[in-house]
């Protein structure tokens, strides 16, 4: 197609020049301010969306990091849990508690210091029915827990009335803070015998933390600090407690001499005194290591199966001064696009209106390409799917070429094999002739028995007859071409039976060797044919020889059956090796060089192989064509 000639657009290179006039100076200067004071404005809006999604983006980390420690918090707890259940059920533990007897709580003392090693719990003690301890993991150490009285500890006090108890305190002895797992103990009558008590302390948990860059503290339903990553915190109120609360704390003895101080933590903006901290709050906090006053974003999150709450408290002031000072920049940078957008629209809008004509023309042009291009594409797709579905028809016109051909060939052997069949055939018809004579002799004389053994022969003959016209007329049916699991041996049989005839007037020693009960993915009819070709064509080559000898061998070979069928006639030729599966290639005046094809053909079908090779054995030479076929179960 002929390309049209390039359209050159005008341009206007010599701008007119006009004066600056006061009018013109006037407007400029008022669209100056207005870009100021739209500057102005913009960069205050952007300030306030910046604080906005720097608190989403802190908090939104900031409820990754404490949903975690949660996690981490909570699968510590819960592996301690189950030791107070499970020795609770020890028949040994109970026995001590109940009897008293000197020498088993000593062999108690030595299993629970085993075993808190093992579980890395800080201690575990056991109490009687009074509340005095009687044996614990650290016996051994000066700050022992045996022979002292915890019947005013609430652990002791829940197990006792409830069966089950947790409670954190300050220890009384070791002076270290920790949680209180209890359960109580009961003999067969179900009488309480006393509490078994594991403490678990978190130094490692709080050591963990105190690397974390942003401060992080547990509080009981008191909103007392019970874990935290700052230690001057420990034991700090979260919301500030009452006189008559604090001393009823400390008369407990749950947290020593604490005092319940405040926590350094107050509202980012002026708020009531007794608004408590929720998630989400903006706060000032004195954290150490950090500017005082700093500003953080408060996350708290409930810790399952306790009465706690964690803390966490997420610098923000970084993230939201980097924020806004990143979105500003981009806000200053979009105006100053937009204010060059719009002095380059107001110059480039007397330039388009010139310019539109111009362009409307290309567009016309273009389209009347386009279209004519659309038309050229459309024929020579036409073209293509009339050319697609002549190719299919020729696909299957030669698909039905080839059924034909192979059914040619199939009826080809059938003619072959005819003569012998039919001589098959003659003999057992003329011993039924015969029996039937006899019969009737027999019936005349009256000798019934003799009658009926002539008459079981005729049937046995006749049964001998119908295999053979059955295994020819399925032989000569065209196959569904449905694969299937086949048994080898029986489509050997079958191609064997058909050339039965051939088999005993041409003297030949057959020999079959291999595995039996074989089955391969086939199809039974057009495998025989397979086979009678190949067994034609090495009855062929040993016609005429003294020892003369076929060999059919099968072979498992992993999820693979070979069939080897093997002659010592005179072998193949090489000239005529290179083309043996190339269609009208023979080496037998009679031949028309399509048994083999076909052959490979079904074969491959099958999804297989067929292959030859001289023999080269013992047993002279020869050829052996090999048919490889995927197993069947």
């Amino acid at each position: 197609m002929a390309q049209p000639p390039a359209t050159t657009l005008p341009t206007d290179d010599t701008p007119a020049r006009r004066s600056f006039s006061p009018r013109a100076a006037a407007a400029v200067a008022l669209a100056v301010l207005l870009m100021l004071a739209l500057t102005v404005a913009v960069l205050r809006l952007v300030e306030r969306t910046a604080h906005r999604e720097a608190a989403a983006a802190v908090t939104q980390r900031a409820l990754t990091a404490a949903q975690f420690n949660v996690a981490t918090l909570r699968r510590d707890l819960e592996k301690h849990r189950a030791l107070p259940f499970v020795l609770a059920q020890d028949p040994d533990l109970k026995t001590a508690l109940a009897t008293g007897d000197p020498q088993r709580l000593a062999a108690l003392n030595r299993k629970l210091e085993t075993l808190a090693a093992g579980t890395g719990a800080s201690v575990i003690y056991a109490v009687d029915r009074r509340g005095l301890a009687v044996a614990s993991s650290n016996w051994r150490g000066p700050d022992s827990f045996v022979g002292e009285n915890y019947a005013f500890r609430p652990y002791y006090q829940g197990a006792m009335a409830g069966g089950a108890a947790e409670h954190f305190a300050l220890g009384t002895i070791s002076r270290r803070p920790g949680l209180y797992l209890s359960h109580r103990l009961d003999d067969a009558g179900g009488q309480p015998v006393g509490v078994v008590v594991v403490k678990v302390e978190f130094p490692a948990l709080e050591e963990d933390w105190a690397h974390l860059a942003e401060p992080v503290f547990v509080t009981n339903s008191d909103g007392v600090v019970l874990l935290t990553s700052e230690p001057g915190w420990r034991f700090r109120s979260l919301v500030p407690l009452g006189e008559a609360a604090a001393e009823q704390l400390r008369r407990s003895l749950q947290f020593g001499d604490a005092t319940f101080a405040p926590l350094p933590i107050r509202p980012f903006a002026a708020a009531p005194a007794s608004k408590p901290l929720v998630s989400g709050d903006e706060v000032r906090a004195d954290v150490p290591g950090h500017p005082a006053g700093d500003s953080y974003l408060h996350v708290a999150l409930p810790v399952p199966s306790t009465h706690w709450t964690f803390h966490l408290l997420a610098p923000s002031r970084a993230e939201r001064t980097g924020i806004a000072a990143r979105m500003q920049a981009q806000a200053l940078v979009v105006l100053l696009l937009a204010y060059i957008a719009i002095a380059t629209a107001v110059y480039a809008r007397r330039r388009l209106r010139r310019h539109n004509a111009q362009q409307a023309a290309i567009r016309a042009e273009l389209t009347a390409r386009v279209q004519a291009r659309t038309a050229e594409l459309q024929a020579a797709n036409d073209q293509l799917r009339a050319e697609m579905e002549e190719r299919r028809q020729a696909e299957l016109r030669l698909h039905a070429a080839q059924e034909e051909l192979v059914q040619a060939n199939k009826l080809t052997f059938l003619g072959q094999i005819a003569a012998g069949v039919a001589h098959e055939i003659n003999q057992p018809v003329a011993a039924i002739r015969s029996y039937a004579d006899n019969a009737g002799s027999y019936l005349e004389r009256g000798e019934a028995e003799g009658a009926r053994s002539s008459l079981v022969r005729i049937g046995a003959l006749t049964e001998r007859i119908g295999a053979i016209t059955s295994q020819l007329r399925a032989f000569a049916r065209k196959g569904s071409g449905a694969r299937e699991p086949t048994p080898v041996d029986e489509a050997i049989e079958g191609a064997l039976l058909l050339l039965g005839p051939r088999l005993r007037t041409q003297t030949v020693a057959l020999v079959r060797s291999g595995d039996n009960g074989l089955h391969v993915q086939a199809e039974r009819l057009r495998l025989e044919q397979v086979l009678v070709n190949l067994l034609q064509n090495a009855l062929d080559a040993v016609a005429g020889r003294d020892d003369a000898r076929i060999d059919i061998a099968t072979h498992a070979d992993g999820s693979r059956v070979r069939i080897e069928i093997a002659d010592n006639g005179p072998g193949i030729a090489p000239e005529i090796v290179e083309r043996l599966f190339t269609p009208f290639s023979t080496s037998k005046p009679e031949g028309m060089g399509l048994g083999l094809v076909i052959s490979r053909d079904i074969v491959a079908d099958f999804g297989g192989t067929l292959d030859t090779r001289p023999r080269g054995d013992a047993a002279g030479g020869g050829a052996i064509f090999t048919i490889t076929l995927n197993s069947a179960p």
